[in-house]
């Protein structure tokens, strides 16, 4: 796919858009770091710069502008820049410090900011647009939330899942179960957000939660060709699309439902939960800075 001009449009240091109109309209859209040593994860800036862009295309009658005319955008594509992570979910120290502060309005601002996002990501779809995740390295809780959120879901090889919430005594609270039981069923997906399993990109192939596995360092080429097979009935795939979310509708309030019992669990943690929140808040920035 050969890239054509980029309007500028859109100015952010943490999303970046690409448009790509051969074969097919296309909007890659590349979550960045915040800063040199961040935690790939769902700060609050990159929450709100890509709902800023979704909102962007939405508002624009699903079309990004390309050589001085709007084109539609048939296919929206969400990867990362980071090589290991698409996503290691919410910010865990950020939750830590609302929890430290008694925050109640602080936790429920930014999990519901998670939630819409998740929710906008999902509603793409709605709207003549097929939406694909594409997975290079590991996607945990919210992480793994946004990637269901899409249509299809693509990954290479190597990458992993999982929802480690309940090592802490929380549980996904951005649309997990709503989104992992319109693949899997109700009882299985209440099992894969309670078990704290990591889960790798076969197994879940096989369970169907992901839709292609394809080998490390060829995740890009995978979604190209995807969309080349897509493209050639996109009507009746999208149509067949539509009837899926008809059939197993997002709740934008039954997410907001689940971010208030959340918030509620959050303050209420005990001192052992909260040594393990520290614990993985301390891996995780360890892991980055190594």
């Amino acid at each position: 796919m050969a890239a054509v001009e980029l309007v500028p449009l859109f100015q952010s240091s943490r999303v970046t858009p690409s448009f790509r109109n051969r074969p097919h309209n296309t909007l890659w859209v590349t979550m960045e770091r915040a800063g040199q040593g961040a935690v790939q994860n769902f700060s609050r800036e990159l929450l709100h710069d890509l709902g800023a862009l979704y909102h962007r295309v939405r508002d624009g009658g699903m079309t990004w502008p390309c050589a001085g005319l709007p084109q539609s955008v048939d296919y929206f594509v969400l990867k990362s820049a980071d090589p290991e992570y698409f996503s290691l979910g919410g910010d865990l120290a950020h939750f830590r410090e609302c929890i430290r502060r008694g925050d109640r309005n602080g936790l429920r601002d930014y999990s519901r900011q998670c939630a819409d996002m998740v929710y906008d990501w999902a509603e793409q779809s709605n709207r003549a647009t097929t939406t694909i995740a594409l997975i290079q390295g590991r996607a945990l809780g919210g992480g793994f939330e946004t990637a269901l959120a899409s249509d299809y879901l693509i990954a290479e090889e190597h990458s992993e899942f999982g929802f480690p919430e309940i090592l802490f005594g929380l549980f996904p609270c951005t649309g997990g179960m709503s989104l992992l039981a319109r693949r899997v069923g109700v009882w299985q997906a209440e099992r894969m957000m309670s078990n704290g399993k990591i889960y790798s990109a076969a197994e879940l192939l096989q369970m169907g939660v992901v839709d292609e596995v394809c080998p490390k360092g060829q995740g890009t080429l995978a979604v190209e060709k995807f969309i080349v097979s897509h493209g050639k009935h996109a009507p009746a795939r999208r149509a067949l699309q539509r009837a899926r979310a008809r059939l197993a509708p997002l709740d934008r309030a039954e997410l907001h439902t689940v971010v208030e019992e959340w918030v509620d669990m959050a303050l209420a943690l005990g001192e052992t939960d909260l040594r393990v929140m520290d614990m993985l808040i301390q891996m995780q920035r360890a892991r980055i800075a190594a």
